[in-house]
C-alpha cells in the first residue's frame, strides 16, 4: 500500500570550509544522480502499470500543468498536497506602473503535506567521503613528445587534468613513483617544473631504471586557491620509464599487456 511506501537518499560527507582546524566536521550533501525530465517521469508513471496508455498519461500530465499555470498567474495560491505555490512580486512600484524592466513576477514553492510525508518515511544512506573530482586526462614525455605513459629518466613529463596541482602541508602530500617491486622514490619538489591546477610537469629522476611504475600524485588542492582540503586526494597512473607500453589487441605469439589509465 501507499503508506508503506519508504524511500533512501544516497548522500557523501564533505568537509566543512569554515572549520579547517576540525578534521571530523563534516556535513551531507547528497550523491548526485541524472535530472528526472518529463519523459523519466512519464516512463516511472506508465511503469506504475495502471492501465493507461503512454498518450493517456501525457495528456494528464500536461492538463495539470495547463490548468496550474493559470491558476497561478491568476493570482490564485494553488496547493497539489506534493507543494504549495504562489505568486509574488518583486521591486519598488514607482508613480503606480508597473515596470516589466524593474518589477517582476516570482512564484515561491514550499513542500505540501504529501511531501512532507516522504520526507518523514526517507532514509538517508551516508556512502563516505564525497569521491575527490581530480582527475587525470592526458600524459606526455617532453622530451619525446609521446603520449603513451612512456617516460624518460632525468627528461621532464607533463600530466594534464583537473585538481591536480599539488598543494598542502599533509606528509602525503607531492608526487611519488612507485616501483613494481614496492620500492617508492619520491619526486622532490624541486623537480617540480609547472605546479598548476591542470597541468603538472616535473622531471623524472635521472636514477630511476627503465621498467613499469605507479606514478601516485596526492595533493590537497581544492579548487579554490583560499583554503585547502582536510584531507588529500590521491590519484594513479602507470608509466613505463624507458620502456614502450605493452601493446594490447593484437594477434599472434605478441604477449598482451595492460595500458595505463588516465584518470
Amino acid at each position: 500500500m501507499a503508506d508503506e511506501i519508504t524511500y533512501r537518499i544516497d548522500a557523501f560527507l564533505q568537509d566543512n570550509s569554515l572549520t579547517t582546524d576540525n578534521t571530523q566536521d563534516v556535513y551531507a550533501v547528497p550523491a548526485s544522480r541524472e535530472p528526472a525530465d518529463e519523459e523519466r517521469i512519464l516512463a516511472e508513471m506508465k511503469a506504475e502499470d495502471t492501465g493507461l496508455r503512454r498518450e493517456t498519461i501525457l495528456h494528464v500530465f500536461e492538463l495539470e500543468k495547463r490548468v496550474i499555470k493559470r491558476l497561478l498567474m491568476s493570482g490564485h495560491a494553488v496547493n497539489t498536497g506534493l507543494y504549495h505555490a504562489s505568486v509574488a512580486f518583486r521591486g519598488l512600484i514607482k508613480n503606480s506602473q508597473w515596470n516589466a524592466e524593474e518589477n517582476e513576477i516570482v512564484v515561491n514553492f514550499n513542500p505540501g503535506a504529501d511531501l512532507r510525508e516522504a520526507i518523514r518515511k526517507t532514509q538517508v544512506n551516508i556512502l563516505g567521503a564525497k569521491p575527490a573530482s581530480i582527475s587525470v586526462t592526458g600524459v606526455q614525455d617532453v622530451a619525446t613528445k609521446a603520449d603513451n605513459a612512456s617516460a624518460t629518466a632525468g627528461r621532464a613529463f607533463t600530466l594534464t587534468g583537473r585538481n591536480i596541482r599539488i598543494a598542502g602541508q599533509d606528509p602525503a602530500v607531492g608526487l611519488t613513483l612507485i616501483a613494481e617491486d614496492g620500492t617508492e622514490t619520491a619526486v622532490t619538489d624541486d623537480l617540480w617544473v609547472i605546479n598548476k591546477p591542470s597541468t603538472v610537469t616535473f622531471i623524472i629522476p635521472a636514477q630511476m631504471e627503465a621498467g613499469t611504475y605507479t606514478l601516485r600524485l596526492t595533493t590537497q588542492f581544492s579548487g579554490n586557491s583560499t583554503r585547502l582540503l582536510k584531507t588529500p586526494r590521491t590519484i594513479e597512473n602507470t608509466l613505463y620509464i624507458g620502456t614502450e607500453p605493452p601493446q594490447t589487441g593484437g594477434s599472434g605469439g605478441e604477449e598482451e599487456g595492460e595500458e595505463g589509465t588516465y584518470g
